[in-house]
């Protein structure tokens, strides 16, 4: 049973040295999280009708916009870190060392994600639907390398789940330690990267299945997706401690949350009666004079019959 003298810890190092090159555990939770995506989204992908090998030509493009996008809304929300006197500007570029703004990130991967759709001729929506659990699940994956950079934490707490953070040198990639040797500890706090891994790992269960039983209408899962992941981030925010710019005391990724939930959630509901989305280019036309923007909507929260026929099997 737990008591009052337990404590998550979190890892003294955030890097391992092979000679010259230094491997950042930051980067290895992301890059399993995009395979994951990729895995998945591949499996869902050829659900809706593609070729399973687009995914990944897509996110070859949508990965590398939404790295970009990431860093460039936390370099702007946060300049205060890299462009002021005494900062080192140049680290702006030190994605290793975490910092990646998820608002950012999905924008500018929405982007990529429409350059490399366009270049395979397949429906931006239906991609979007086809991969949104897979990215939630990325997330999770994405928010371990918060543990190893020992950030994201919460307010302080005697909770028995509490989280031991050190105060960490990013430039070895190893903890402080002070005059006996120990890594020093800054104190025991919420683990809210924990609690998003967790409700990433929830709500992307719930989109499968909810897809799989109802057939969620075209775009209608992405905009769960938004929902879903907002709802949360709402709350977690409120419970961080670590420093961040305010508006009205509230921290800017806060109201931000907020209002992408409010734009989800009625994306959701204007959306999920529609028919299922295709990976067929938006417009194409499905078969013989049924365009499909035109393919009979769904009646929303509906089961799918077991009996109709189909023409690729669930691989969820």
């Amino acid at each position: 049973m737990l008591d009052n003298d337990s404590f998550i810890p979190s890892p003294t190092v955030s890097a391992i040295h092979l000679g010259p090159l230094t491997v950042h555990f930051y980067a290895l939770c992301i890059m399993a999280g995009i395979a994951v995506a990729v895995w998945l989204g591949s499996r869902r992908w050829a659900d809706r009708g593609g070729d399973a090998g687009q995914v990944l030509d897509i996110c070859l493009w949508a990965v590398p916009a939404g790295i970009v996008g990431g860093r460039i809304y936390h370099v702007v929300t946060d300049p205060e870190l890299y462009f002021v006197p005494g900062a080192n500007p140049w680290n702006a570029f030190a994605i290793w060392d975490g910092g990646l703004g998820i608002w950012g990130a999905i924008a500018l991967g929405c982007f990529g994600a429409w350059i490399g759709c366009r270049r395979s001729n397949v429906s931006l929506i239906a991609f979007l639907d086809a991969v949104a659990p897979g990215v939630l699940f990325a997330q999770a994956l994405g928010r371990w390398g918060n543990w190893f950079n020992n950030e994201l934490y919460g307010d302080p707490t005697t909770l028995p789940w509490k989280l031991q953070i050190h105060q960490m040198d990013y430039a070895t990639g190893s903890a402080l330690t002070n005059a006996s040797g120990a890594p020093v500890v800054l104190g025991y706090f919420q683990p809210t990267f924990l609690y998003e891994s967790l409700w990433c790992v929830a709500v992307g269960f719930l989109i499968l299945y909810l897809d799989r039983r109802f057939s969620l209408g075209a775009g209608s899962v992405f905009a769960l997706y938004v929902a879903g992941y907002t709802a949360g981030r709402f709350a977690f925010e409120l419970m961080r401690s670590d420093y961040a710019n305010l508006i009205l005391g509230l921290r800017v990724n806060t109201w931000v949350a907020a209002l992408i939930f409010l734009a989800g959630a009625a994306g959701f509901v204007l959306l999920f009666r529609r028919g299922r989305s295709v990976a067929l280019p938006d417009g194409a036309r499905i078969d013989a004079g049924v365009d499909a923007d035109e393919q009979p909507p769904s009646s929303g929260l509906r089961p799918k019959q077991e009996s109709a026929p189909r023409e690729h099997a669930d691989a969820e």
